[in-house]
């Protein structure tokens, strides 16, 4: 079996029962929920930058809960990102705009320590490392777990966050 990350984060709907319904779906046979991080509330400052200041005010008023489960499963990488985005159109997740509001999003962090960097997925997450909403909860379930790119524990990419998103643990 292979110990993965993956964060969760939804700004739509009802956001606590989206995040609690894609967690309940992951536990199959072939995916073992290790531990679960708490819920934080964050900002949502990063997709702003790309839309027109009408529509910024429309979308930008809900923020994110986001949440990093611990996994433990025997899927390849391909299959389980298969998997996490039958359960995000099973919730009814939507593409829109990149970065932009979601009622589900779940994205590999990390797959053991391998490395995949192929069109449809990479693998560890290309933006962990500047992504306090992924950080924070990661470092919950994470227990010393080393980015096996940047060879640094969550909790120094933590201490080296650079980004001021607003962030709180509910």
């Amino acid at each position: 079996m292979k110990v993965a990350y993956l964060a969760l984060g939804s700004n739509l709907g009802n956001r606590l029962e989206n995040i609690k319904r894609a967690v309940e779906l992951l536990k199959t046979g072939k995916i073992k929920i290790v531990k679960e991080s708490s819920i934080y509330e964050t900002e949502p400052l990063e997709y702003k930058r790309n839309l027109k200041d009408k529509v910024k005010k429309i979308l930008t008023k809900k923020w994110f809960l986001n949440s990093v489960v611990k996994i433990k499963t025997v899927l390849s990488a391909r299959d389980l990102l298969s998997t996490c985005q039958k359960i995000e159109k099973e919730l009814g997740r939507k593409k829109t705009l990149k970065w932009g509001p979601r009622i589900i999003d779940i994205d590999i962090v990390f797959y053991g320590n391998d490395i995949i960097k192929e069109k449809k997925i990479v693998i560890p997450h290309s933006q962990v490392d500047k992504r306090g909403f992924v950080l924070f909860p990661l470092e919950e379930v994470s227990s010393g777990f080393v980015h096996p790119v940047l060879k640094k524990r969550i909790s120094t990419l933590l201490e080296r966050l650079e980004d001021n998103l607003k962030i709180y643990r509910i």
